[in-house]
């Protein structure tokens, strides 16, 4: 990889993305730690790449990273966090991620269906 697209987090991002989709996490975890400047996208594909690799519980590492790293999360990195939760099935995790989301974003349409789709896959 040349070192303008080492430096260029849109191409990272893209690249953690497709790596992911090919199942080669360690390959996309070594991109996502070569980052300097790691953004919520950066984190968004990492942690979207967890889940579709069945490697949920490694999102709630990231989120702690980014809360440690002062990040703001958006509505799409909530929404992915809100999938990690219906995929892991345990309820005390689900409400601890669940009392974190702000209420504005609560409030948003697609992250009320994206709980109410975590609450009925989860086995109570």
């Amino acid at each position: 990889m040349s070192n303008d697209c080492r430096n260029n987090n849109i191409v990272l991002n893209s690249a953690i993305d497709m790596l992911m989709k090919f199942r080669d996490v360690e390959s996309a975890e070594c991109i996502f730690d070569s980052i300097k400047k790691k953004n919520i996208i950066s984190y968004g594909a990492l942690m979207s790449g967890y889940n579709i690799n069945s490697k949920p519980w490694k999102c709630f590492k990231i989120l702690e990273e980014m809360k440690q790293q002062g990040v703001v999360l958006n509505e799409h990195v909530w929404n992915i966090l809100i999938g990690t939760c219906s995929k892991i099935d345990m309820i005390r995790q689900c409400q601890y991620i669940i009392d974190q989301i702000p209420l504005h974003i609560q409030n948003l349409k697609q992250i009320q269906i994206s709980l109410i789709h975590m609450w009925v896959s989860i086995d109570c």
